[in-house]
């Protein structure tokens, strides 16, 4: 009974997803399924096009800084909120979820008005920005939650044997917390990929991201090429998860 159930709980998922996939090879002028033919002119627009590959490189460039950034905020707070003790601890780690609570439209109209003021609307800057704030809990929960299962003994151990601070951090701690950290730097990228309503409001037509040129052109025109584009990303995941499960089998 239980498999059944999970059986068709995972129909009920995929099955808008794969529906996609035809439909990205479909000769049909709009959005429209089953296809009344199958070609690639859609793919070939895809790629030849530069008013998607443009937003296409905006967003894995946005969504590498992104991850950068956000790694470099989240670590050393993540060692201050568990391995210290300060007044306003319980503040500041509100104040660093405050963006999970939030909501987005909310955040977007914040980001739009701050970031005008310095004229960082429309930049990949503002951009990066914007969705750093947004990733730091993501990235801070899991970092966190690493960071205090944590053994404490084995950075005493390394430095009694006479390794110093940065060494025994470079050797010893991150080695340890690395599944965590590439689990936080994972959900920040993927977030900040993923990401359109504050990119609507601040990313402009420089900065333009693939989700708000996805979020434009079906508000529009309702362009094929967005199946293009879904399917492509559907593909990655799937590959990612492939790999990352041959990975550990081989591991083990």
């Amino acid at each position: 009974m239980l498999v059944l159930v999970a059986v068709l709980v995972a129909a009920f998922l995929l099955t808008p997803v794969l529906i996609v996939v035809p439909m990205s090879f479909s000769t049909a002028l709009s959005l429209q399924f089953p296809p009344p033919g199958y070609g690639l002119t859609y793919y070939r627009q895809y790629f030849t096009d530069p008013h998607w590959l443009l937003p296409t490189l905006n967003s894995f460039l946005i969504a590498t800084g992104t991850t950068l950034l956000t790694l470099a905020v989240v670590i050393p707070a993540s060692f201050a909120l568990v391995r210290r003790r300060f007044r306003a601890k319980t503040l500041v780690n509100l104040v660093l979820m405050a963006p999970m609570i939030v909501p987005l439209v909310v955040s977007a109209l914040a980001y739009y008005s701050s970031l005008g003021r310095v004229r960082l609307t429309g930049t990949h800057l503002g951009v990066i920005l914007a969705h750093t704030a947004l990733c730091v809990p993501l990235a801070l929960l899991a970092i966190t939650a690493a960071l205090k299962g944590f053994d404490p003994n084995l950075e005493r151990a390394a430095m009694s044997a006479g390794a110093g601070p940065l060494r025994t951090f470079w050797w010893v701690t991150l080695p340890v917390l690395r599944p965590g950290i590439l689990v936080g730097a994972l959900f920040a990228f993927l977030h900040s990929f993923d990401e359109t309503v504050v990119a609507v409001f601040i990313a402009g037509r420089d900065a333009s991201t693939l989700p708000k040129k996805m979020f434009e052109s079906i508000r529009l025109e309702a362009d094929p090429v967005i199946s293009v584009v879904s399917t492509l990303l559907f593909s990655l995941v799937v590959l990612g998860t492939l790999v990352a499960l041959l990975t550990r089998r081989h591991a083990s």
